[in-house]
């Protein structure tokens, strides 16, 4: 033996104490598992090279760490006996002086004092009883054990043998401690990490590329790479840090089957067939400081539906058993458990073709058969224990073959589990998925075409909004002019039940505690600084020069004989000036109180410490002067501008690495462009979706990667009165695109006529006119057709990968859209279930529905031509949306549309200033909502609607009149456009010129105003 070999004293006389107190327990209880037996032994022969152990093995490395060859154990209740070779025996002499004595016999070169030392054991084990335990299944060999059996074999009449192979392991080896479970706990992440991250790296490679590769040659690849000691370290299933390689060792396999020939049991073997793109069987085991651990999976390339179906069915059966797998359940239950679902199933044929025995023990040995999973085993499971569970179908017919090696198929999956009181068992293995979406690979192109989905149900209210508002015509002439008084109605009666709920929400949110005091946030006084030890100084500064430190973003100056450093972030400004021969350089500080409303004063940390503003410098050389003049000006920019980045970019958020799917090529979408673009540059590319998130890829090789934890909403909008088709990614933090972030990445494809080459069509060049044209219009709206419906699959399949995350695919309602300039352009908004977007011209918009709190309607009177809409944020630190020059014909379908939606807002004439109001609700948003909340908003509104009230009893327009106001109307509809060419002039020509008006055309006025008839010119043409 190796002179490192040390023994664990303490594990080994808890382990021998453990299996007398078993034994001890068994004869007071009838010998039920011991069999009576006096004493046993435990024959070890020459040491042999063997995969698996065999229970003599076992039962060295249980007790000692170690395999002893040539060693005789002889157990009885009381003491043990062990007889081997001299220098083993040192090894053992500190075992002695425990609970249970130890007598250890040297055997020497001398066969008369061996043959004493075995008389020894034969006289030890007469007398303790005339039954002794041996383990019958054992088969050691050697000159050692022929020694020992021609010596046994002159007692063996006078006692009688007894297996007790299935006592060691249940009383002794079955129950496992922490340090056996910590072991098989690395030795399964270790085969679950050869399984997932190598074989089917190398299977997906095979299969992809359509190599011809062997079982044998795919098994030895796989074989290999336990002698690869990085690959073990850079696994995602970490291992320990100790782990040590050098103690790993195959048990079981590798073995790969494929082509229908296969082999369930673990005795298999590959063989020297390619591997087959159909059913494909996997299974390995690995033994780690000697316990074991192993895992096999069915992958399954292009697989039928019934394929499917008998694997789904294979799955539940597999996790019966490991949920039934519990403290006190009889074995045979488990067996049990798994016929019940296949009888219990769609398919119970399959009963016939499911495995014989489901699994066993392991842990020591590869397959302890005492604990064999199969209809007749009534031992019964306990805490600790360890199974493997291996559940398959052998020999299925595959009535929909796609070759003659598909005519049968297998499939099995194995699992490693712990059992545990009062819980589901443990999975050691469950690192190697064996769900239907990660074992069924898809390599042929029509299953990679979007299946046919049904179509998203829009949203009822919206709906509703579409229906009662969507005009015919944009000519005022030719749409109805009466306002529907029974819905304002109910829109009143409607709002002033959510501005109530609104209030009441606002009084349960905000307590008094809550505020920013000032409406902002509280300035802290900047500290910075330059250098930490003197050595750090320029060299230069022993000249007591002014020395501009662009690495340290600091200025020293002279002062007094000494230098001082200033930090960049201290100086407001420097320049120069000339005074006849001298120059002068004059730096100005930053320092509190310079001011008031500067974005950059600082609060007063200290009210009695004094600040620096100006430092001036006066120097004959003009020259150096500018110099350091212009360096100061330069080192102040770059540190502004690196400030603005840094705030810039406070929010942008590092995504998790995106997991690619392995099992079969992504679904793509290609010949996409991306905004923003990368670099500037437009280039197209291909959009995949993977397991985690969505990968475009240029054409360049250039990537972004859009994880679905990321996704705040997901838009399709089609190409319908549009030249571009879109899927469009608005995200919870923003993601770095090239060098600027984002919160919107759009994919699309332009869907008009230059993207498609029409060179080579014949009829085009003997067909000209109007049916050329006819055919033409044609096509591109079949084309447009084909171009929703590719990306609108899609967006689903995009869906339908993230279903775990709770957004699904937004599409805009055209038909309730209106326009309007959010930015700086005037575009199209469109209203969608969750948002109002505008995803058409960049820079885009997407304003969440359900984050808004109120929405406000401004420049809201008679005479204009177009009014704004304010959104303010539940968030009131967020600052409020404007979405300007709204046409007024869209007045009345925008407010059905927020009524519909459950948003309360208000109207009135003017403009607001938010950011004071803002300001003011921060400040105390409790005593905000005590002083009416936003009611403040509708007062000014309501107050001009009693007033019209009161003005309109006391008048009454005749049919006569109305129809002569709308006959006047009509003829001088010919000044509109010059009289409301300005927005702004026309409401100031209405406010100047009202006082001129007499009582009854004001009211005249305000009744046609009433019934809908917004005669504007006619008031004018009065006035004048």
């Amino acid at each position: 033996m190796a002179d490192e070999v040390k023994i664990d004293s303490q594990t080994f006389h808890a382990r021998l104490s453990t299996l007398t107190q078993a034994w001890k327990t068994d004869r007071r209880s009838g010998d039920a598992l011991f069999g009576g037996v006096g004493s046993f032994i435990v024959l070890m022969g020459k040491n042999e090279e063997s995969a698996n152990y065999q229970k003599s093995n076992a039962m060295h490395y249980w007790l000692l760490g170690y395999e002893f060859p040539a060693t005789l154990l002889v157990f009885t209740p009381d003491a043990l006996w062990v007889v081997t070779t001299t220098k083993k025996a040192k090894h053992l002499e500190p075992l002695k002086g425990g609970k249970t004595p130890i007598e250890i016999l040297s055997r020497a070169k001398d066969p008369d004092v061996n043959a004493k030392h075995f008389e020894k054991c034969l006289e030890l084990i007469k007398t303790s009883g005339k039954k002794v335990g041996v383990l019958a299944k054992d088969t050691p060999a050697g000159p050692f054990v022929d020694e020992w059996k021609k010596a046994f074999g002159d007692i063996s009449k006078d006692v009688e043998e007894v297996d007790i192979a299935p006592a060691l392991s249940i009383a002794a080896m079955a129950v496992k401690d922490e340090t056996e479970l910590r072991n098989m706990r690395e030795s399964a992440r270790a085969s679950t990490g050869i399984m997932t991250e190598f074989f089917v790296e190398e299977m997906s490679e095979v299969l992809d590329e359509e190599k011809k590769v062997t079982h044998r040659q795919l098994s030895d690849k796989i074989d290999r790479k336990l002698d690869d000691p990085k690959f073990f370290q850079n696994l995602k299933s970490k291992l320990a840090a100790d782990f040590d390689t050098q103690q790993l060792d195959w048990i079981y396999g590798p073995v790969v089957q494929s082509g229908g020939n296969y082999d369930l049991k673990l005795t298999a073997q590959s063989d020297e067939n390619n591997l087959h793109a159909g059913t494909i069987i996997a299974g390995l085991g690995l033994r780690y400081k000697s316990y074991c651990s192993m895992v096999a999976r069915t992958y399954l390339v292009d697989p039928n539906d019934a394929q499917e179906s008998s694997y789904k069915l294979l799955l539940s059966v597999h996790e019966a058993i490991i949920k039934e797998a519990r403290e006190g359940v009889a074995i045979k239950d488990l067996y049990n458990k798994a016929i019940s679902v296949i009888k219990s199933s769609k398919n119970p044929g399959l009963e016939k073709n499911f495995v014989k025995t489901a699994g066993g023990g392991i842990g020591l040995e590869t397959r302890d058969s005492v604990l064999a999973i199969n209809a007749k085993n009534t031992r019964v499971l306990k805490d600790g224990m360890t199974l493997y569970i291996s559940s398959g179908f052998s020999d299925i017919e595959n009535r929909q073959a796609q070759d003659k090696k598909s005519k049968t198929y297998s499939l099995l999956v194995t699992d490693t589990i712990r059992i545990r009181r009062d819980q589901d068992p443990a999975v050691f293995t469950n690192g190697a998925a064996s769900d239907t979406g990660s074992v069924c690979f898809f390599f042929k192109d029509e299953e990679e075409e979007a299946k046919p989905k049904k179509e998203t149900k829009k949203d009822p209210k919206v709906g509703a909004v579409a229906a009662s508002n969507i005009t015919k015509t944009k000519l005022r002439a030719e749409r109805t002019t009466q306002v529907d008084e029974g819905a304002e109605a109910r829109r009143r009666e409607h709002q002033k039940e959510l501005a109530q709920k609104k209030q009441q929400e606002g009084l349960a949110t905000y307590s008094e505690a809550v505020g920013d005091g000032e409406g902002v946030a509280q300035k802290k006084f900047k500290k910075f600084e330059s250098y930490k030890r003197d050595n750090q100084f320029p060299s230069k500064v022993k000249d007591l020069a002014i020395v501009v430190d662009e690495k340290a973003s600091t200025i020293v100056l002279p002062i007094m004989g000494r230098p001082v450093p200033f930090h960049i972030q201290t100086v407001k400004n420097a320049s120069k000036s000339d005074e006849g021969d001298f120059a002068f350089l004059r730096i100005n500080f930053l320092s509190p109180g310079q001011g008031v409303g500067r974005k950059d004063d600082q609060p007063f940390e200290d009210p009695t410490a004094h600040f620096v503003r100006s430092l001036t410098f006066r120097s004959r050389d003009a020259e150096r002067m500018e110099i350091i003049a212009q360096q100061i000006t330069n080192l102040r920019k770059n540190a502004v501008r690196r400030e603005q980045e840094k705030k810039e970019l406070e929010d942008v958020v590092e995504q998790d690495k995106l997991v690619e799917v392995r099992n079969r090529k992504p679904h793509r979408l290609d010949n996409i462009f991306v905004r923003p673009a990368m670099d500037g540059k437009r280039i197209s590319g291909e959009l995949e979706i993977h397991q985690n998130g969505l990968r475009y890829v240029d054409h360049r090789g250039s990537k972004i990667d859009v994880l679905f934890s990321n996704v705040k909403h997901l838009f399709f909008q089609p190409c319908t009165h549009e030249l571009i088709v879109i899927i469009h990614v608005h995200l919870k933090n923003p993601i770095m695109i090239g060098k600027k972030k984002a919160k919107d990445v759009q994919f699309y494809r332009e869907a008009t006529d230059m993207q498609f080459d029409e060179t080579g069509n014949r009829k085009r060049k003997h067909r000209y006119g109007d049916e050329e044209e006819f055919e033409q219009e044609q096509e591109e709206r079949r084309r447009r057709a084909q171009l929703d419906k590719l990306f609108k699959a899609f967006a689903e399949s995009i869906q339908a990968a993230a279903k775990d995350e709770g957004w699904g695919v937004d599409i805009p309602f055209r038909e309730l859209g209106f326009s309007g300039v959010p930015n700086r352009s005037n575009v199209f908004m469109q209203p969608t279930a969750d948002c109002l977007v505008q995803l058409t011209e960049p820079p885009f918009t997407v304003i969440t529905l359900d984050e808004i709190e109120v929405a406000h309607l401004e420049r809201v009177q008679f005479g204009l031509k177009n009014f704004d809409m304010v959104f303010v944020f539940k968030d009131f630190h967020r600052p409020p949306v404007h979405i300007n020059t709204i046409p007024v014909e869209s007045l009345e379908p925008v407010k059905e549309w927020l009524d519909s939606i459950n948003i309360a807002y208000t109207e009135g004439p003017l403009n607001l200033n938010w950011s004071t109001i803002m300001k003011t609700i921060i400040a105390d948003p409790h005593q905000f909502f005590v002083d009416g909340g936003w009611s403040f908003l509708a007062a000014e509104s309501d107050d001009e609607d009693e007033e019209e009230e009161e003005e309109e009893s006391a008048f009454e327009m005749s049919d006569s009149e109305l129809a002569v106001s709308e006959e006047s109307s009509e003829d001088e509809s010919d000044f509109d456009d010059d009289a409301s060419a300005d927005e702004g002039s026309a409401a100031s020509d209405e406010d100047s010129g009202g006082e001129d008006w007499d009582e009854l055309e004001k009211k005249a006025k305000k009744k046609d105003r009433e019934t809908g008839l917004e005669d504007e010119d006619s008031g004018r043409k009065r006035k004048r």
